[in-house]
């Protein structure tokens, strides 16, 4: 928490820093800053290994339906020699950190700072944080290093992640690996409006509607991702 509160200030001292610049050498030190950032996390995350990303809410609630569904596929993906990564907060991501934990598992989060600053949970190993200015070099780290996503009922920032996902397997700009919606009954509106509306369209095919798999079983959810595995070398996405 220190940590983070340092790294908020030092931020602070920059913006206003730059402010002194024209706008065309704020471009520049910016650059460096995100260059940065990216070091950080590459230098992190590049020591993980068979790491799959839980992602959900940051306002679901400990004891509610979606925390424990996390809690239990973290727990099962660990029984099938996995790690889990999540965005590093509170929710969902908290459920998915402890689960892990408590199953053996190396737990990792990516964190980001925010104006009304999520702090990061307290079930994340030790050396295994990383806090971003950037989602954008946040979401690299996310495609880049996890082998899995498995998303859990959430808002815009879960929709972005598995949206990204789905995309960028879609278009082969990664390498494919499983995608799976977790919480039929939240999810199935959607699913519906992309079967009905954007399939008929021709906006996508009903080919690529088999990019994602929709489970609410802990055990399901987790076989897929082993059973992908199984045939496939893991190794990071590009």
């Amino acid at each position: 928490m220190n940590m983070k509160k340092k790294a908020t200030h030092h931020d602070q001292i920059q913006d206003a820093q730059l402010k002194f610049l024209s706008d065309a050498q704020q471009d520049f030190w910016r650059l460096f800053r995100i260059m940065a950032e990216f070091v950080e996390g590459f230098s992190m995350m590049g020591q993980q290994q068979r790491l799959v990303s839980i992602f959900g809410s940051a306002r679901s609630k400990p004891g509610s339906k979606y925390y424990e569904m996390a809690m239990q596929v973290a727990r099962e993906l660990v029984d099938r020699g996995f790690n889990v990564l999540t965005g590093g907060g509170p929710g969902i991501m908290e459920a998915g950190n402890r689960g892990c934990r408590e199953a053996g598992g190396a737990s990792v989060g990516i964190n980001i700072d925010l104006p009304f600053e999520q702090e990061s949970n307290g079930y994340i190993d030790e050396g295994r944080l990383a806090t971003f200015r950037h989602f954008f070099v946040r979401k690299v780290m996310f495609v880049k290093y996890a082998h899995g996503f498995v998303v859990l009922p959430g808002g815009f920032g879960t929709l972005d992640e598995f949206f990204e996902a789905v995309t960028l397997i879609q278009t082969k700009k990664t390498r494919p690996f499983p995608v799976i919606l977790m919480g039929k009954e939240y999810w199935s509106g959607l699913i519906e409006w992309m079967r009905t509306t954007m399939t008929s369209a021709g906006n996508i095919s009903e080919e690529e509607m088999s990019l994602f798999s929709v489970t609410d079983d802990p055990v399901a959810a987790a076989d897929i991702i082993a059973e992908f595995y199984r045939k496939i070398e893991i190794v990071t996405n590009f």
